[in-house]
C-alpha cells in the first residue's frame, strides 16, 4: 500500500529544494511521520499559476507552499490560505515572535491573524568585489583617471562611474548589471528602488498609487541611460533576472550589482564560485535627494485552505522554522530569517558580512499589500520595458501607465 503524501510547492532554487528535503527527513525521524514528501519546484510564474491563478492552494492540490510577500495579500483576500493563529496559540515556533525582526512578521498579518511564517529573506543591497576596491593598483589607477579615491559607490551616479572604470570586456569583467528581465518582479523592484532612493513614494496624499511624478521621471531617465551604457553594464542585462545576475557575479563577471543579499551569500556557498572570500555588501546607492533605502520582500511558508493535512502541515512548518533548520537553510545557500542565524558564529565565518542583515533591515521599504498588486506590477513592468527599449518621452510613458493603473484601481 502506497504512503500518503504531503505536497509542497517550492520556488525552484537548489538551496530551497535541498533544505526542504533535509528538513522533512529530520521531521519524520523525530515525529515518526509516515507520510511521503512530494515537493515540486517551479519557476516564479508557474509557481504563481499553480498556487493562486489555478486555485491550487484553495482546492487542496497543495498542502504547503512557499509564497513571496508580493502575493500574500492576494492569497488572503482570495481565501486561498489557512490562518495559522490557532495553531500558533497551541504550539508556537521556538522563541516566537521575538526570534525574528518585525520587518519579517508584518506582511503576513491580516485582520489580527497570522497567515504565514518566514522561510527565506535577504533585502536588496549593493554587492561588490571587495578585492577590487581594496586593490592598491586599482585605487591608484582610479585616482589617476578621476582625481578622487576609489570608494564603494554611495550614489547611482557614482555606481555608473565606478562601473565604467571596472568594465573590461576583454577580461569578461563588467562593471555592473540591472536585472531587466520582464517577469513582473525584477523591473518592478528596480522602478521602486529608483523612486524610493530619490525620496519619492508610490502613493499620493490620497493613498492612491501615483507613478507619473517628477521623481519617477528622474529615476527612469537614469535607468534608461544606465541600460544603454554598454561601457559599464553586462551585455546580457536585459535577459538577466536576479538569479542569472547572481550567477554572473559568482562567476567573476561583475564588479558589483544591486541584488538580493542572498546572492552575496550564494557567492560564498556556490562550489564553483570564483569570488568566494572576495565579497562584501553595502546599502543600495541613492539619488541626489534620497537615501539608500533597501527593498524588503521575503518568502513564507503557507498552508493551503483546501489541504486535508493541515495539522501535519503546521507541525512541519513549526519544526522547519526552528533555529537549527533556519541555520541549515542558510548553510545550504538560502537566507535564514532568525536573528540567531544572522549572528551565528559559524555562518559569519563562511559569510563574514552575514551580521549586516540586521542593519540592512533597519532601513527597508516594501511593496504595497494590495490584492490587485500583480495587475499593477504588470503595468509597471511594461512601462520599464518601454523606457529601456524605446526612445519615447518618459513622461508620456508614465502618463499612459498611470491611466492603466487608475483603471485597475477604480
Amino acid at each position: 500500500m502506497s504512503k500518503q503524501k504531503i505536497r509542497i510547492a517550492v520556488r525552484k532554487f537548489d538551496a530551497f529544494e535541498s533544505s526542504i528535503v533535509k528538513i522533512w527527513e529530520s521531521f519524520c525521524q523525530k515525529t515518526k511521520c509516515d507520510f511521503e514528501l512530494e515537493a515540486v519546484a517551479f519557476d516564479l510564474h508557474p509557481l504563481y499559476d499553480n498556487i493562486l491563478k489555478n486555485d491550487g492552494l484553495a482546492n487542496g492540490d497543495w498542502d504547503i507552499s512557499l509564497i513571496n510577500t508580493d502575493w500574500i495579500a492576494e492569497a488572503f483576500t482570495s481565501n486561498a490560505i489557512e490562518e495559522l493563529t490557532p495553531f500558533i496559540n497551541k504550539k508556537a515556533p521556538d522563541n516566537f515572535p521575538e526570534g525574528w525582526s518585525e520587518s519579517l512578521l508584518y506582511k503576513q498579518q491580516f485582520e489580527g491573524g497570522i497567515y504565514g511564517l518566514p522561510f527565506h529573506d535577504g533585502p536588496e543591497c549593493l554587492i561588490y568585489r571587495k578585492d577590487l576596491f581594496e586593490s592598491i593598483e586599482e585605487g591608484v589607477a582610479f585616482y589617476r583617471d578621476h582625481g578622487k579615491p576609489l570608494e564603494v559607490p554611495k550614489t547611482w551616479d557614482d555606481l555608473m562611474e565606478v562601473a565604467a572604470f571596472f568594465n573590461r570586456p576583454e577580461d569578461t569583467l563588467y562593471g555592473t548589471t540591472f536585472a531587466a528581465y520582464p517577469d513582473g518582479h525584477n523591473t518592478v523592484f528596480d522602478f521602486c528602488l529608483q523612486l524610493w532612493t530619490r525620496g519619492g513614494d508610490l502613493f499620493d496624499d490620497n493613498k492612491k498609487i501615483k507613478i507619473n511624478t517628477q521623481v519617477a521621471i528622474e529615476g527612469m531617465e537614469f535607468y534608461r541611460k544606465a541600460l544603454q551604457n554598454t561601457n559599464a553594464i553586462h551585455p546580457d542585462s536585459r535577459d538577466f533576472d536576479s538569479v542569472k545576475s547572481g550567477m554572473a557575479f559568482a562567476n567573476g563577471n561583475l564588479a558589483m550589482m544591486v541584488n538580493w543579499f542572498g546572492f552575496a551569500s550564494f557567492s560564498e556557498f556556490f562550489p564553483d564560485s570564483k569570488v568566494k572570500g572576495k565579497v562584501d555588501v553595502a546599502h543600495v546607492p541613492s539619488g541626489p535627494n534620497g537615501e539608500g533605502v533597501s527593498l524588503n520582500a521575503y518568502w513564507l511558508y503557507v498552508i493551503g485552505k483546501g489541504s486535508k493535512n493541515k495539522q501535519l502541515a503546521y507541525d512541519f512548518i513549526q519544526f522547519a522554522v526552528n533555529a537549527k533548520n533556519d541555520k541549515l537553510l542558510t548553510l545550504e545557500g538560502g537566507i535564514g530569517c532568525r536573528k540567531s542565524t544572522w549572528h551565528d558564529r559559524e555562518v559569519n565565518t563562511v559569510v563574514p558580512y552575514y551580521y549586516k542583515l540586521e542593519e540592512l533591515h533597519e532601513n527597508t521599504r516594501s511593496l504595497p499589500r494590495k490584492s490587485n498588486w500583480s495587475e499593477i506590477a504588470d503595468v509597471i513592468d511594461q512601462l520599464v520595458l518601454e523606457v529601456i527599449n524605446s526612445a519615447l518621452d518618459i513622461k508620456i510613458i508614465l502618463d499612459q501607465a498611470q491611466l492603466k493603473i487608475d483603471s485597475i484601481e477604480n
